[in-house]
């Protein structure tokens, strides 16, 4: 535990350096185990290795965990959540596409945080003996990975980014202050990370639980990352090309499928199941209530039909608690054979005295909704990274960009969705915009909740369109990015506010 500790606290250098404002740091850390004596063997590493997990779990608890974070930065500005019930809550400057740099959403301190965490592991494990070479290789690939991930996060975020590759281990001002880097240096620097950590993987399994980096989860990075530069920073075919061969090397994997029963993708008891690729592990008495928990607390009436009080179990139990829920036009976007609607929310109706219904009243979101312990509902679920479904969706997206027929994976996808009734939604091959359409609206149906949405618009350049504050805004592009928060241009002096902001 103490090992951990320091290293954890290592991971956190940035951000103490960052959240100390401007104030002059004359005290030294007071652990005895430093760099110089941690760093010397294989369970050193293993300890930074967990360091950096645990950082991207909690964010070194100074920007929010993940379980907010993911979903604020990748799917709260779409068009599919609105108000809850309890009114505003704060969540309305995401779909209301009203952030400033006073309330700009997350930090990227917490970011960096991760990222120090891996820039230690890369600095120091290359000098350890481990016993298995293979170990080491697949210890450096993770490592390599997460950073990619979380610069990847990062650079769709706020654009232009200070790279940092070597870890924080001092107070050193002329370490801390830094300009921004080029978006087109970042990726750069991400896609460079992501050959590395594929050649370093020894092999196309995946760990158990399924909750750390592997070789087809740094594939499925890869071809977001593609796909993104493909589309957006004028890739073309030649990255669209790139994406296409990592999406089929992720399928190559053994123990990889999509699940029979949709909603089973996100049972509490089968975490790590066949259909995951990635997640972020949450034990017991590790999580919080976070964004989905937030869609779950409600008093359900009285009358409200047995069936649905058995599906839904406890809820948080108080209307206060539903701060945001899915929108109409996110609601109305399935069809009511779609087998996805009955397992990603359930709607509440007001009654009468008698209990006759008499209008809606909320809606409750099913996805990730955690376990009961004790009488009291825990949100301990995973949080899905990448899963086959977004794989085959991105695989259709990528071959549609090459001029490739997407009917195999679509229809993979729908054939679950739909079941029985799957032939009257068979995917048709049409044109590049009508399949581009499709394959944007099939994203929503599975991947709603997900913390994938806000990104998907933005890559197919749709947000403006779709988004309802947004429509009225058309050409304001900066709006794509966050601001960056007023108080880390405080203490970042040669950062400088995305511009619209």
């Amino acid at each position: 535990m103490k090992k951990l500790f320091v290293i954890l606290s290592f991971a956190g250098f940035i951000s103490i350096a960052v959240s100390s404002c401007n104030k002059k740091l004359t005290i030294e850390p007071i652990s005895s185990i430093t760099a110089a004596s941690f760093w010397k063997n294989e369970n050193d590493a293993q300890a930074g290795l967990t360091a950096m997990y645990v950082g991207l779990r909690s964010q070194a608890g100074l920007s929010g965990s993940f379980q907010y974070n993911n979903y604020f930065l990748g799917e709260a500005r779409s068009e599919i959540m609105t108000y809850g019930t309890a009114g505003s809550t704060g969540f309305d400057i995401y779909y209301q596409n009203s952030l400033t740099a006073n309330n700009a959403g997350p930090s990227w301190v917490g970011y960096y945080s991760i990222i120090n965490a891996a820039n230690l592991v890369l600095k120091y494990v290359p000098d350890i003996t481990f016993q298995s070479g293979a170990v080491k290789n697949n210890l450096l690939a993770q490592a390599y990975t997460m950073r990619a991930y979380v610069y990847f996060i990062m650079v769709r975020t706020w654009g232009d980014l200070i790279i940092r590759t070597e870890p924080m281990e001092s107070f050193n001002p002329e370490e801390v202050q830094k300009e921004r880097s080029p978006k087109e240096e970042v990726f750069k620097l991400i896609k460079a990370d992501l050959e590395k950590a594929l050649q370093l993987f020894p092999d196309n399994s995946f760990p158990a639980g399924r909750f750390r980096w592997s070789k087809p989860a740094s594939n499925s990075l890869k071809a977001e990352v593609y796909l993104w530069t493909g589309k957006l920073l004028n890739g073309g075919s030649q990255d669209f090309t790139t994406a296409l061969t990592a999406l089929n090397d992720v399928q190559t994997a053994s123990s990889l499928s999509l699940l029979p029963n949709f909603a089973d993708v996100f049972d509490y008891n089968k975490k790590g199941n066949n259909e995951i690729i990635m997640s972020i592990r949450l034990a017991d008495g590790e999580g919080v209530q976070g964004y989905t928990g937030l869609m779950y607390g409600f008093i359900v009436p009285a009358c409200t039909p047995q069936a649905t009080k058995d599906l839904l179990g406890i809820t948080t139990g108080t209307n206060s608690n539903h701060a945001w829920q899915l929108s109409p036009a996110a609601r109305n976007a399935f069809t009511n054979d779609d087998l996805r609607k009955a397992a990603t929310y359930v709607d509440l109706y007001t009654y009468n005295s008698s209990c006759a219904q008499t209008g809606y009243l909320a809606t409750i979101t099913l996805k990730f909704r955690g376990t009961v312990i004790g009488g009291v509902r825990w949100f301990y679920d995973d949080i899905i990274l990448y899963r086959y479904a977004d794989i085959l969706l991105l695989k259709a997206e990528a071959k549609n960009a090459l001029g490739q027929d997407p009917t195999p994976e679509m229809n993979m996808v729908r054939q679950r969705a739909y079941g029985s009734n799957f032939s009257a939604h068979s995917f048709v091959n049409g044109t590049k915009n009508q399949n581009d359409d499709a394959i944007l609206k099939e994203r929503l149906l599975e991947l709603m909740v997900e913390g994938k949405r806000w990104w998907d618009l933005v890559r197919f350049g749709k947000a403006f369109q779709l988004v309802p504050s947004l429509q009225s805004r058309a050409g304001q592009d900066y709006l794509l990015l966050f601001p960056i928060s007023n108080a880390v241009l405080a203490v970042e002096t040669k950062v400088k506010q995305n511009p619209g902001y």
